[in-house]
């Protein structure tokens, strides 16, 4: 599997290995209060994740990444993201956003059922692990206005 080093000696996977089975998790109203993994994801590896390239986030997002050149303007800025929605409304945003908006662009980023234009290296693999959602949830939430 091809990896890319995101700089922080965090190595994100081209896909999670088909070993990384989903893990079950409740919706409740228009959250996920409990995290996937049982604990607290790390906010540093989150915030590497979410300005990785490889996971897309800012090919849409934009943010407080002064260090990070193009970012996009299609989606909601994520400055202020932890103060506009609770850690399990961030959760669920990242699990399976076409939940709450089954029109979103946004990719369902742990889920695999329904998804029909999935090219062929991602085609039964959430794009992150449990582990890699909860660290983008630390970091997000930690994005408070002032």
């Amino acid at each position: 599997m091809m990896a890319a080093t995101l700089g922080i000696g965090l190595t994100l996977p081209s896909a999670p290995s088909l070993a990384d089975a989903l893990l079950p998790y409740t919706v409740v109203a228009d959250g996920i209060p409990e995290s996937l993994t049982g604990v607290r994801g790390d906010a540093t590896r989150g915030r590497a994740l979410v300005v990785a390239r490889q996971t897309t986030c800012l090919l849409c997002h934009n943010g407080p990444f002064a260090e990070q050149k193009f970012q996009g303007n299609l989606a909601p800025d994520l400055a202020g993201t932890g103060s506009r929605w609770s850690e399990a409304q961030l959760r669920l945003r990242l699990v399976d956003a076409a939940r709450l908006n089954k029109a979103t662009i946004m990719p369902s980023y742990y889920r695999i059922d329904g998804l029909t234009r999935v090219a062929p290296n991602w085609r039964d693999r959430p794009i992150l692990s449990a582990e890699q959602i909860e660290d983008v949830v630390a970091y997000l939430a930690t994005l408070r206005s002032p």
